[in-house]
């Protein structure tokens, strides 16, 4: 099974693709989509949008999982980083791929098995499930991939929660 993971943002979006064969996961490819501030945010969200078709369609991936927005003090980049959120999942439905959204709390325990764990073991963590010699950058890479293991150790329950049944 192929995983795209996604931390969403305007100006930056981390994007991370693993494998899971077994209960082996396999780094495909990570990085990040940035767009230029100072730009329309119509604009933005267009090429955001138009980046996560084009890795979708070359990387193929079965399920998409995207980090639930946390609301912090910020109520603005609050709302722009819902829009990019919702043009990510737009672009991954359009392909007819499942997404699954998960919180940050539920991503670090997935990752390092506590829920208030500190940004740099959730980092540790994803360079030593996927064997990197590095942990990737900037942050919101290794943050994506951090949710694409969690995805990895977490749809079957999920979705049997959800009465989808078994992959």
């Amino acid at each position: 099974m192929r995983i795209l993971g996604i931390d969403p943002g305007i100006a930056i979006v981390g994007f991370g693709f693993i494998d899971k064969q077994g209960s082996k996961l396999t780094p495909v490819q990570y990085g990040s989509i940035q767009t230029e501030a100072h730009t329309d945010p119509g604009q933005r969200l267009k090429d955001v949008y138009d980046s996560a078709v084009h890795l979708i369609e070359k990387y193929k991936p079965d399920a998409m999982a995207i980090e639930k927005l946390f609301f912090n003090r910020n109520v603005t980049t609050a709302f722009t980083v819902a829009q990019a959120r919702g043009v990510l999942i737009l672009a991954a439905v359009q392909k007819g791929i499942p997404v699954g959204e998960y919180t940050p709390l539920q991503v670090k325990q997935a990752t390092v098995g506590y829920g208030k764990a500190e940004k740099k073991q959730v980092q540790e963590m994803v360079r030593m499930f996927l064997n990197l010699s590095a942990v990737p950058k900037p942050d919101d890479v290794a943050d994506a991939l951090a949710v694409a293991i969690c995805h990895a150790h977490s749809y079957v329950l999920t979705d049997k929660l959800n009465g989808v049944g078994k992959r």
